[in-house]
């Protein structure tokens, strides 16, 4: 089983090139783009942040990130489309986040599906898109979401297995797969969990976000340090024959952790993602 991990606050570290290059050196197999710079979003004023430029010539960044990957044994996975895709500065970039994904060499672009729209209704703006991802030869992944209402985790687009079974059959296409996001589906009040997802989707999951909370809220920490239970999630995957990438998104864990030394917070968070494989392979 390859593991993976996203570039997003690594890269906030060290700059983009470099994350490929320590997180190849750390022993992960591949690397996740990160693609939220293409329209950042100032979440208080639900407004795309003009503060915080977007990557510089991304399609050349996608490029020259690839390169180092390649130089360093790893290639690019999958990569991750800015949201929430119901702003139009930000669904205008999605687009582009495809053609990043296809320049840096990624197989899958994981992008939101709209929280407050129905399975039908996002099989419309997925099908929009759908030729042109076609056209770069990267599938788009769909995810588990939730919404938030001051208190706790509340039902959206795909946040129930059997909905996010509703948006995979309502598209129904080799380009269009899913991405479980364990984080998402342990949170209380969604009535779902990782293991019911990952059985009712079965052959739709072409990808992941790994990692780990305390059952109430969206943490995105590292595996093993919190509430939830990988070993039921491991074995749903073996269940199903899960044949993508273990991928981290403990973003946080890294956040939280940035005085530290970048190497050794990548080697941890390898290690986290090593064992989960491990764990995979002995069954």
């Amino acid at each position: 089983m390859q593991t993976s991990t996203n570039t997003e606050y690594i890269a906030k570290l060290v700059g983009d090139e470099r994350a490929v290059e320590y997180i190849a050196k750390a022993g992960f197999d591949a690397w996740d783009f990160s693609l939220f710079r293409l329209a950042q979003m100032d979440w208080a004023n639900n407004v795309v942040r003009l503060d915080v430029p977007p990557f510089d010539n991304p399609l050349k960044l996608a490029r020259a990130m690839r390169r180092v990957g390649e130089d360093n044994g790893i290639k690019c996975n999958q990569s991750h489309a800015p949201f929430p895709v119901n702003i139009k500065s930000v669904s205008y970039r999605l687009k582009l986040a495809l053609e990043c994904t296809a320049e840096a060499g990624g197989e899958i672009c994981v992008i939101h599906p709209d929280n407050n729209k129905s399975a039908m209704a996002n099989a419309e703006f997925y099908s929009e898109l759908l030729p042109f991802a076609k056209s770069v030869g990267v599938k788009i992944a769909t995810e588990n979401m939730f919404n938030w209402n001051g208190k706790g985790a509340e039902s959206a687009a795909c946040s129930n297995h059997d909905d996010f079974l509703k948006h995979m059959m309502a598209i129904d296409d080799p380009y269009f797969v899913a991405c479980v996001d364990v984080g998402h589906a342990e949170m209380k009040g969604l009535d779902t969990s990782t293991e019911k997802m990952i059985l009712t989707l079965g052959k739709y999951v072409k990808a992941l976000h790994l990692h780990d909370n305390d059952l109430q809220f969206d943490r995105h920490e590292i595996p093993f340090s919190m509430k939830i239970d990988f070993s039921k999630i491991v074995k749903a995957l073996k269940e199903i024959e899960y044949d993508g990438y273990f991928t981290l998104e403990a973003d946080s864990y890294v956040a939280k952790n940035s005085q530290a030394e970048p190497k050794k917070i990548i080697a941890n968070l390898y290690d986290s993602v090593k064992r989960l494989a491990d764990e995979f392979e002995s069954l």
